[in-house]
């Protein structure tokens, strides 16, 4: 009998089943500057729009582009078959970066990898992507599934995302504003985001615990939740939070840096916006971090400086901003239902994030 794909481990029926399920979860992503080539090889996006550049007025315009992953936090999405939210962690992960340069998001693409194909998985995987598009005011322009049995496990598999976003030059935030006097705001984190999963899942097994336990040192501040679906919290996006401030300031003059905070924590991510001739004083007295940081020191025996360096301990965002704007910004923090807490200043020195 004649070798076939299927044979392989690759079903094209099946496959032609996922491809269906996905153009409605992308449609609703779409704004007017989408070009519809449902099936075709590549996404469209048009530049100009009722003579506008990107809608917009823009003069000079840079493109900014930015790609990640979600971790091993997809292990633990995998082992409790939960794949509805993992998607607005990719998503996240790479827009969270893009606005830190000031830009408007345009578009994404996101990259599935499968040991198997599985048309209902795969649908709720994407359907988180365009929840996190939603969100994050950009469209889901495309992408791409690949099945590769024996590259990942039966029911492993693997994502990746790319955005593209665009930004006026002279709007552009560098950190190059950064000056001393300048105060550091803390954007809450949802949880643990998309970074340190490694270590979090070791943790997790040398106790002995599974992801379905309610473990009793963490009950009391996270209530019926179980220690997956504490985990699982998908990684929050902080373009709503950009947008405001733009909107109501003239950037230059009042957001000075931003920082999306992933593995390093706020000191090695803070570290990468700032000027040479100033330092970032950071009070981690100042913000109360999410429980489920306090139950990994104690259950782990992580030492804190470990913590820092791997987790963002609370804060998903750190702005720099102009003293004088501090107040009003972080009222308009909270009224988005983000928490904003001052949680250092800016001082003279070499460029480097001290903990206070």
């Amino acid at each position: 009998m004649a070798a076939t794909y299927k044979d392989a481990g690759v079903d094209l029926d099946v496959y032609a089943e996922s491809m269906s399920r996905l153009p409605r979860h992308m449609h609703r992503t779409f704004s007017p500057r989408v070009m519809r080539s449902d099936g075709g090889f590549a996404g469209l996006f048009k530049l100009d729009f009722g003579g506008k550049l990107f809608a917009r007025n823009y003069e000079d315009p840079v493109l900014v582009s930015g790609t990640d992953g979600v971790g091993t936090k997809l292990v633990l999405a995998q082992s409790l078959n939960l794949h509805d939210t993992v998607g607005i962690d990719l998503v996240a992960m790479c827009v969270n970066d893009l606005i830190c340069t000031g830009a408007e998001p345009l578009f994404f693409l996101d990259y599935v990898a499968m040991g198997r194909d599985d048309p209902a998985r795969l649908e709720r995987i994407v359907s988180g992507i365009s929840d996190g598009c939603v969100e994050g005011d950009m469209a889901l322009l495309g992408g791409e599934t690949a099945i590769m049995p024996d590259m990942y496990g039966t029911d492993d598999y693997d994502l990746a995302g790319f955005a593209v976003g665009v930004v006026e030059r002279k709007r552009l935030i560098d950190g190059k504003q950064i000056a001393e006097g300048d105060v550091v705001l803390g954007l809450s984190a949802s949880g643990v985001h998309s970074n340190g999963f490694s270590l979090l899942r070791k943790v997790v097994k040398d106790a002995g615990l599974t992801w379905e336990d309610r473990p009793e040192d963490l009950s009391p501040q996270c209530g019926d939740a179980t220690l997956g679906e504490i985990c699982l919290t998908p990684t929050r996006i902080y373009v709503s939070a950009i947008r405001t401030i733009q909107s109501h300031y003239r950037v230059k003059q009042v957001l000075h840096g931003v920082a999306h905070i992933t593995g390093g924590g706020i000191q090695e991510n803070l570290d990468r916006i700032l000027p040479k001739n100033v330092d970032a004083a950071i009070d981690p007295k100042s913000w109360t971090p999410n429980p489920i940081f306090g139950w990994l020191t104690e259950r782990g025996g992580v030492e804190e400086s470990e913590m820092r360096r791997v987790f963002n301990m609370g804060i998903g965002m750190a702005l720099v901003v102009n003293e004088y704007y501090a107040a009003n910004i972080t009222a308009q923090m909270e009224s988005l239902g983000i928490e904003c807490r001052q949680i250092g200043n800016i001082t003279s020195g070499t460029g480097k994030v001290n903990y206070t």
